[in-house]
């Protein structure tokens, strides 16, 4: 069987020794009293401090355990994830004359947690709430692509809503593997006809998605004549959900 891999053994080691402490060290008593190179254990404490696992001092360069251990068994709070994303989601329904919801992954659905309707004043339904299928929306592709939802893949019932939905696997195989690739999605009508929508998804620093955000309209407001997103919408999708997902660092 393989061995122990040393450099996390290391890692291991430093986070008991701060655990231990009362107060932040220095990096030369780090080194000293775990008897490693000074520079192994700075590049040691470098990589922890990244991830969050360690905390700098900024004026004595000394160090410390982060809060990041203690949040790894802590899933995102929704409130949380709604609160950070508003103004980024008002914003971006102004900008494009779309709609915008929030989605997150409940059971095999998508949970609407954000919907701010079209600024055109015509009739619209709220969908904060609504639970909506993972295969046959934006949000749920994203989802699939992007969170271990894929996993569920496999298990999801199909409905064809439209002759537009992926109703095989492998139809909706092929399209989460193009929304992992691209980095966002098209929907054109694979939930209401005349109905499209592009989404992307909001991710935790590692990279796993932990929500999606996605616009949604009228097929010719959403997609040009040759059948891709109309100028511009994509990345004010793109940057809108990579600005939540920053805005997010400073609670994962």
């Amino acid at each position: 069987m393989p061995g122990s891999i040393q450099s996390i053994q290391r890692a291991a080691v430093v986070l008991h020794f701060l655990g231990a402490l009362s107060e932040p060290v220095p990096l030369g008593d780090v080194a000293r009293m775990l008897a490693l190179p000074k520079p192994t254990a700075h590049g040691i404490l470098r990589t922890l401090c990244e991830v969050g696992f360690v905390v700098q001092e900024r004026d004595t360069g000394r160090y410390s355990l982060g809060t990041g251990l203690s949040r790894l068994g802590e899933a995102l709070d929704p409130h949380l994830l709604r609160s950070r994303a508003v103004n980024w989601a008002d914003g971006l329904a102004a900008r494009t004359e779309l709609e915008v919801q929030l989605g997150i992954l409940t059971g095999q659905s998508v949970e609407v947690l954000h919907h701010v309707f079209r600024p055109d004043g015509s009739p619209q339904q709220l969908r904060v709430s609504e639970l909506q299928p993972l295969h046959a929306t934006a949000l749920g592709v994203t989802l699939l692509a992007f969170s271990p939802a894929a996993g569920r893949l496999h298990d999801l019932r199909l409905p064809a809503y439209t002759p537009s939905t992926p109703a095989s696997r492998v139809d909706l195989t092929r399209v989460v593997q193009q929304t992992f690739r691209r980095g966002w999605v098209l929907t054109d009508g694979t939930l209401r006809p005349g109905v499209a929508a592009v989404a992307a998804p909001i991710r935790h620093h590692i990279g796993i998605g932990v929500g999606a955000l996605a616009v949604v309209g009228p097929r010719d407001r959403v997609i040009a004549a040759a059948g891709e997103p109309r100028a511009g919408i994509v990345d004010q999708v793109v940057a809108a959900a990579d600005a939540i997902s920053v805005h997010l660092q400073d609670r994962l």
